[in-house]
């Protein structure tokens, strides 16, 4: 049973799920502050309102439908996104790129390597002629002395 959850606790997927909620956390505190101190504050300038939720609100029989607050969310939702992207998933995939193609030069030069050595060794066959020329070549001499 431990075994299971140490095995699912390693993968690697895992780690990167938890990673991206630790960074995505971290990521929102800093949109929040960008949207709160800089976009909103540009809303008021032009709009007149300090942020989105009051814009295109309507209001019925006492229910608001704020349009500005879903937009002013997507907004936040695309900065997030462009943050994880450019600051996790890039970064992230790129070391990923470099790794592989480390791995890959490793892996091609110890194929390499192996060609070499297995083209010093002599082949299996070659091995047989040579094996049965020797026995070829003693049976001989022991003819000759004997004669």
């Amino acid at each position: 049973m431990f075994e299971g959850f140490k095995k699912f606790i390693a993968r690697g997927n895992m780690i990167d799920m938890a990673v991206g909620v630790v960074m995505g956390g971290a990521v929102t505190t800093v949109v929040n502050a960008i949207v709160n101190s800089v976009i909103n504050p540009f809303i008021a300038m032009i709009f007149g309102k300090p942020n989105m939720d009051g814009l295109l609100a309507i209001t019925f029989n006492g229910a608001t439908v704020s349009f500005g607050a879903v937009l002013g969310a997507i907004l936040n939702f695309l900065i997030i996104a462009a943050a994880v992207y450019f600051c996790i998933l890039v970064p992230i995939n790129k070391f990923r790129d470099m790794t592989e193609a480390l791995l890959a030069k490793t892996k091609l030069a110890e194929q390499k390597e192996a060609e070499e050595k297995a083209a010093e060794e002599p082949s299996a066959e070659e091995q047989t002629v040579q094996l049965l020329q020797q026995i070829r070549d003693e049976l001989s001499k022991q003819n000759a002395a004997r004669n």
